[in-house]
């Protein structure tokens, strides 16, 4: 089989458009871990995705529905692989994707935190950030729990508004 640029690209739209199964108002490259798709020669679609962090149970969930989204699409040969260099970061949501979650009540992350280039200081206090609420956008908030329903989620409630909202932790 012989492979054509408008193959790659419907090949990426398909897969482009796969929810996330923990957060399905966002599609896979909306998070950011749908890294590349790409057809090789033989025909084969291999999709490439980064897990938001190890261990994440969602993963056997993404890669089945975009296996089967390019499969129900006509692809007979697709390839699922999981890349780990680098590592995924909540820098890579998309700004659309941002969008969306704060439409659907959930506070989008900050910017990830950098690595120094010295040594990693020992902080014994949680660092205090200011989370909007993604209902009226008041910074008068407040963590309630570290964990939420999914590990990369935190439970927020704003003091204005006294409505609870959840957090995408930076990482």
């Amino acid at each position: 089989m012989v492979t054509t640029l408008t193959d790659d690209r419907r090949a990426r739209h398909i897969a482009e458009q796969v929810p996330d199964p923990e957060l399905p108002m966002l599609t896979l490259a909306d998070l950011g871990v749908l890294r590349d798709v790409t057809l090789t020669p033989d025909g084969t679609v291999v999709a490439e995705l980064t897990p938001t962090y190890s261990g994440c149970p969602a993963m056997a969930e993404m890669r089945a529905g975009v296996a089967a989204r390019l499969t129900d699409a006509g692809y007979e040969r697709v390839e699922v692989r999981t890349v780990l260099d680098p590592p995924w970061s909540t820098d890579w949501i998309t700004a659309e994707g941002r969008r969306k979650l704060a439409e659907h009540g959930i506070a989008p992350p900050g910017p990830a935190p950098r690595p120094s280039a010295g040594p990693v200081p020992l902080v014994l206090s949680t660092t205090r950030r200011a989370v909007p609420c993604p209902r009226c956008g008041a910074t008068d908030t407040e963590e309630t729990s570290r964990f939420g329903a999914t590990s990369c989620k935190a439970l927020w409630r704003c003091r204005a508004c006294r409505e609870p909202f959840e957090y995408v932790k930076e990482i």
